[in-house]
C-alpha cells in the first residue's frame, strides 16, 4: 500500500492512509487475528458479513 504526500500535506497523507487501510479491512484483521475467536462467535460473525454481502449486492454494489 502506498500513500504520496505533495508538498507539505503530511496530515492528509496520514488521513489517506487511514481511510485505504480502513477499507481495505486491514485493521479490521489484525483485531480479528490477535485474540482467540470461540467458534460460536466466528460462526455468527460469518453469518453477519454474509448478511451484510447480500444487503449490498441488492443494492447494486459490486463486493468481493
Amino acid at each position: 500500500m502506498e500513500v504520496s504526500i505533495h508538498g507539505k500535506n503530511f496530515e492528509g497523507a496520514i488521513r489517506a492512509f487511514r481511510k485505504k487501510t480502513q477499507k481495505d479491512g486491514v485493521v479490521k484483521d489484525c483485531r480479528r487475528y490477535a485474540e482467540f475467536e470461540k467458534p460460536s462467535k466466528k460462526k455468527k460473525r460469518k453469518q453477519d458479513e454474509s448478511v451484510i454481502r447480500r444487503r449490498k449486492l441488492r443494492k447494486g454494489e459490486f463486493v468481493f
